[in-house]
């Protein structure tokens, strides 16, 4: 070989930085260990599986801490080392630890559920599959060009297909599993058609990179680019359940496994809107006056039809407690939208952006608590009707606490005093942005939420109807329930922290 060409090939030979990419791999190596160890584990040691997937996701979580000390980049263009496909910066550990926790939880109330499930759910295939898509998550953070940014959205994704509907013979958790399929598998095809017109328009994947050549796109291939922006908004818009992209939303959360239905309302949102912020603040600003009015009508109407849809649930309907977080969770939404489209009028995005990360910490513990009780309450009420939690505080004090803490942080009302703190974040955002009427919007939505929250807080405080039922609460879920108690109370404490610590680093 001559020495020009071992030159050349040399050029091509990139170091991979293993330590900034350790978390998502950690996931993905335990989720194959798990798949395979499953051949070889009998029945009555399924549960070994578990326990190595919950420790695998704390490994994984765990390895974020070696980064915190300064960003790191690999696979970096040979002949530009600032242009990376994978950056792993504040904002990327910040949303790494909210999906690798959500995912933690997740797993340790899917332990007690695969349990009381009595092999409807194929365990090995279960935590494979979650892994998989924790994986996935946790590698879109880290994103920045658009080819990586699709792989680990589908990698994300594309499990939790299956995890919705990896119930045997349950044709109500089939029917959730193909609604939750056709409509992602719609917004990915959009978002991939979006994508190959920005790439047609700009002629590179790297957002930085389209950052810059779009402003100078050729005229002849204005309208293309155009489209192209529009397209990729609408293809995200399905993944963060934005109205009207929405509907798939309550039957996939009542279909899904209690714990499936707890990490897709974290995780999965995680997912849509940390892809959302870099497709629009790093790779589009220049397109600001199109996705910025777009994001903040987008957020007026999911907000309202989020809580409106919450606030017609019937209490005593099959499932209706699922249902009203699945609501909740479209209404949730909306505010998040908020700082993100107040990121196109603020002279300062990164705090605007910094808002939507401190409102989702919050949201991620506070949601994933609601859940961890939804699923206690399950146990015995298998209908998880809000009026099955009736007197909740007869039975067990504790859980009924725990639960009215929650609801109030979501509502944002003290002792919740980190929902009120994330929520006048959000507000400060739009107002600082000149978006007052969306902020009236937003105050309108928190008093509508206020009703079905109190409604149902209330609830848990009343006279029981009958005896009251009382069984032994499983270790992994007890510590579920414990630690998202534990978080949003320390952060109600010193509420300050959350902000600090959703400092972006974007810019």
């Amino acid at each position: 070989m001559s020495s020009q060409a071992q030159a050349q090939a040399q050029s091509l030979v990139q170091s991979v930085d293993w330590l900034a990419i350790a978390p998502p791999t950690l996931a993905a190596i335990v989720g194959l260990v798990v798949l395979v160890t499953d051949l070889f584990v009998g029945d009555n040691r399924k549960a070994l599986l578990g326990w190595v997937s919950v420790a695998g996701l704390a490994a994984s979580a765990l390895m974020l801490l070696p980064l915190l000390d300064g960003d790191r980049s690999t696979f970096c263009l040979t002949g530009d080392a600032a242009v990376c496909s994978y950056t792993a910066d504040r904002f990327t550990l910040v949303i790494q630890f909210l999906v690798l926790g959500g995912a933690l939880l997740a797993a340790l109330l899917s332990m007690t559920a695969l349990k009381d499930a009595d092999k409807e759910l194929p365990e090995g295939e279960f935590w494979f599959l979650l892994l998989s898509s924790g994986a996935g998550a946790a590698l879109l953070p880290a994103s920045r060009d658009l080819a990586t940014l699709i792989v680990a959205l589908e990698v994300a994704s594309l499990p939790a297909f299956a995890l919705v509907g990896i119930k045997h013979g349950d044709r109500k958790s089939s029917e959730a599993a193909l609604k939750f399929f056709l409509s992602s598998v719609t917004a990915t095809a959009v978002s991939l058609m979006g994508i190959s017109f920005v790439y047609a328009s700009t002629g590179t994947l790297y957002l930085t990179e389209i950052a810059t050549r779009i402003e100078n796109v050729d005229d002849q291939l204005q309208t293309l680019a155009e489209a192209g922006v529009v397209l990729t908004l609408v293809g995200f818009a399905f993944k963060t359940a934005a109205v009207p992209f929405h509907f798939w939303v309550p039957d996939t959360y009542v279909g899904a496994p209690l714990p499936v239905a707890a990490y897709l309302s974290v995780v999965g949102k995680a997912v849509g809107f940390s892809g959302l912020i870099l497709v629009t603040v790093i790779a589009l600003p220049s397109y600001a006056d199109v996705w910025g009015p777009a994001l903040a009508a987008l957020a007026a109407l999911t907000m309202t039809v989020g809580n409106v849809g919450a606030l017609r649930q019937q209490s005593t309907r099959a499932y209706s407690a699922v249902r009203l977080l699945a609501w909740s969770s479209v209404g949730q939404a909306g505010y998040l939208l908020v700082p993100i489209a107040a990121a196109a009028y603020s002279d300062d995005a990164e705090k605007a952006i910094g808002s939507t990360v401190a409102y989702a910490l919050m949201y991620a513990a506070v949601n994933l608590g609601a859940f961890a009780v939804a699923a206690l309450v399950a146990r015995t009420k298998p209908l998880n009707r809000v009026s099955d939690y009736r007197g909740l505080y007869a039975s067990r004090p504790l859980a009924a606490l725990v639960l009215g803490f929650f609801l109030l942080c979501l509502a944002g009302l003290p002792p919740g005093i980190i929902g009120l703190f994330a929520k006048v974040t959000v507000f400060s955002a739009a107002v600082d942005a000149g978006l007052g009427w969306l902020a009236v919007v937003m105050a309108v939505n928190v008093v509508i939420a206020l009703f079905y929250y109190l409604q149902w807080t209330t609830l848990l405080f009343r006279a029981p109807e009958g005896e009251p039922e009382t069984h032994r609460v499983p270790a992994p879920l007890t510590a579920a329930i414990a630690l998202t108690a534990v978080l949003g109370i320390a952060l109600s404490g010193a509420p300050q922290l959350i902000l600090r610590f959703s400092d972006t680093g974007l810019f």
